[in-house]
């Protein structure tokens, strides 16, 4: 039997979105992440709804995540409060909490990600997410929503070639 010791890592960020937190937390979604983020795909298997709620599954096909499979855990839109059990098999289990607090004029948004590697692979992925990789997937997460917010639409990523 192999002597692999599984890696951890915890990235915490607190996003300033202009808005109030009724407005923001139905965003946090599969379904409507679909309208603000750019990149984002998944594949919904099951909400009773159609949109976010406890029990919630759903795999996502984007930002590295090919075949990442999510559980919302947690969905308390009273208190503002998501979170998501993120599975890549064979590799990784992450959780990711979100809490809003409501400010003058604007919303804190708390945003936990922990991943916990299942083997070598899973580890090499830890390693490589780094304090810088995720603030700036954080940055653009957060210029994103407030884009959305206040134009209606998706800013779009920049990407070689495009104006």
């Amino acid at each position: 039997m192999s002597e692999f010791v599984a890696q951890r890592v915890t990235r915490t960020y607190v996003q300033n979105v202009k808005a109030p937190p009724e407005q923001i937390f139905p965003l946090f979604c599969p379904v409507r992440q679909t309208e603000w983020l750019d990149g984002w795909e998944y594949e919904m298997v099951y909400s009773k709804s159609g949109f976010a709620e406890e029990g919630c599954v759903f795999k996502s096909r984007s930002i590295g995540d090919k075949d990442a499979v999510w559980v919302i855990s947690k969905h308390d839109p009273e208190s503002f409060i998501i979170e998501f059990v993120r599975v890549a098999p064979q590799r990784w289990i992450g959780k990711v909490y979100m809490e809003l607090e409501r400010r003058p004029g604007f919303t804190n948004v708390y945003v936990t990600y922990r991943f916990t590697a299942l083997n070598e692979e899973g580890n090499a992925f830890i390693n490589g997410y780094t304090e810088k990789h995720f603030i700036a997937f954080m940055k653009w997460w957060e210029r994103s929503i407030n884009y959305f917010l206040k134009y209606g639409k998706k800013l779009k990523k920049p990407r070689p070639g495009r104006k």
